[in-house]
C-alpha cells in the first residue's frame, strides 16, 4: 500500500457529508422562494442575502435587529422526532421582538447546527422557518447549515435565528406619552410558546408520561404534539393596529421572565404595571404544569407567559378602537391591567387578584 492510499482520508470519513448539504439546499429552495416579498426576490446560494429597502417602500427607515433561539423545546422535537414546527418558534421569538418596537420584519436568516445532517429532517425544519416567515411577512434570504460531528450527540441539533426589520424614523415604540391610567391590554398566547422548557421537561419526567402518551390537558393530542404548539406570531395584527390607529403607546413580548421581567423593559422609571391576575385565563397546559410539578403561582409568572403572549399599552379612550382592529385580525384581547405611579426603588409590576391555575 502506498503512502497516499494509507492517508487517503476524506471529509466524509471525518463525518461531514458535503453531498448531504448540497441536497438540503436543493430541497429547501421552494420553501425559501415562498417567502419572497417586496425588497427580497433573490435565490439562496450566494455569499450573502440582499434586501432593497427602497423597494420595500421605506423613505427614511431606522433598522431594528433581533436574534434568538428555540431553547430546550428542541429536545422535545428531537425525542419525539417532530421537526416541522420548531422553525415557526424560531422566527416568532425574533419577529415578535421586532414588532414590539414598531418595526416591520423584513428579512430573516437562520443557523442550523447538527452532529449528522439528515436532509429530510433539515428540510422539515427549514419548512417551519419558511412558514414562520410567511406568517410574519418577512423574507428568508439566507442561512447557515453546519454539520459538526463530535460537537453534538447523535440526533441533536440547535437553531438560531436573526431578523431585521425597519420603521420610519420617529415611529418607533415605545412612544414617549405613556401615562398613569393607561390601560394594559393582553393578547392571548397559543400555549407555552418557547420559554421555560427546561422546567417543562423536568415536570414531564416527574409525570412519568411518554411523549406519545395522550396529553392530559389537550384532547386528541399526544403530549409532545400539545407541548410543541408553535409560538404565536403577532406581527401582522399588531402592525395593522399600529398603522390604522396610531394609538399604541408601548408593546411588550412576554417571553422568559414573564410579566415582571418583560413589561418594565418598555416603561418609564416613574410608572409601573398593575396586573389584574383575575383577568388572566391561563390555558389548561399551565394548570397541568403547575399542579404536576408543584410550581407556585409566583414561579409560574416568572417562568411562563401563563396565557398572555403580548401586551399593549393604550390610553383609556383608545381601548375599544385598538381592540376592535386586533380582534378583527383574529386576536383574543382583554384588559389585563393599568399603569400606576411607581415609587422610587419599587418593582415595575404589581399584582392584584389571583392567577387561576
Amino acid at each position: 500500500m502506498s503512502q497516499s492510499d494509507r492517508n487517503g482520508l476524506t471529509y466524509s470519513d471525518a463525518g461531514v457529508d458535503i453531498d448531504a448539504g448540497n441536497l438540503l439546499v436543493e430541497k429547501i429552495k421552494p420553501a425559501v422562494r415562498s417567502t419572497r416579498r417586496p425588497g427580497a426576490d433573490g435565490e439562496i446560494g450566494g455569499f450573502g442575502g440582499l434586501f432593497d429597502l427602497k423597494a420595500a417602500g421605506f423613505t427614511d427607515p431606522v433598522l431594528v435587529a433581533a436574534n434568538d433561539g428555540v431553547g430546550t423545546k428542541l429536545k422535545i422535537a428531537i425525542d419525539a422526532d417532530r421537526h416541522d414546527t420548531v422553525g415557526i418558534d424560531l422566527v416568532a421569538m425574533c419577529v415578535n421582538d421586532l414588532v414590539v418596537q414598531g418595526a416591520e420584519p423584513l428579512f430573516f436568516l437562520d443557523y442550523f447546527a447538527t452532529g449528522k445532517l439528515d436532509p429530510d429532517q433539515g428540510a422539515a425544519i427549514v419548512g417551519g422557518i419558511a412558514e414562520g416567515c410567511r406568517q410574519a411577512g418577512c423574507a428568508l434570504i439566507g442561512g447557515e447549515t453546519a454539520e459538526m460531528p463530535g460537537m453534538y450527540a447523535g440526533g441533536d441539533y440547535d437553531l438560531a435565528g436573526f431578523a431585521v426589520g425597519a420603521a420610519e424614523r420617529g415611529k418607533l415604540l415605545p412612544a414617549g406619552d405613556i401615562a398613569e391610567g393607561d390601560v394594559i391590554l393582553g393578547l392571548s398566547s397559543s400555549g407555552v410558546h418557547s420559554n421555560g422548557y427546561s422546567l417543562v421537561r423536568k415536570i414531564v419526567a416527574l409525570s412519568g408520561l411518554a411523549w406519545d402518551a395522550p396529553a392530559p390537558f389537550a384532547e386528541g393530542k399526544s403530549l409532545a404534539e400539545a407541548l410543541m404548539t408553535p409560538t404565536k406570531i403577532y406581527v401582522k395584527p399588531l402592525l395593522k393596529a399600529i398603522r390604522e390607529t396610531g394609538a399604541i403607546n408601548a408593546l411588550a413580548h412576554i417571553t422568559g421572565g414573564g410579566f415582571p421581567e418583560n413589561i418594565p423593559r418598555v416603561l418609564p422609571k416613574h410608572l409601573a404595571a398593575e396586573i389584574d391576575l383575575d383577568a388572566v385565563k391561563a390555558p389548561a397546559v399551565f394548570s397541568w404544569l403547575s399542579r404536576t410539578g408543584g410550581v407556585a403561582a409566583t414561579e409560574m409568572l416568572r417562568t411562563f407567559n401563563c396565557g398572555v403572549g403580548m401586551i399593549a399599552v393604550v390610553s383609556a379612550e383608545d381601548v375599544e378602537r385598538v381592540s376592535a382592529v386586533l380582534e378583527a385580525e383574529g386576536e383574543s384581547v382583554f384588559t389585563l391591567g393599568r399603569m400606576v405611579a411607581r415609587a422610587e426603588g419599587a418593582a415595575g409590576t404589581s399584582y392584584k387578584g389571583t392567577l387561576a391555575l
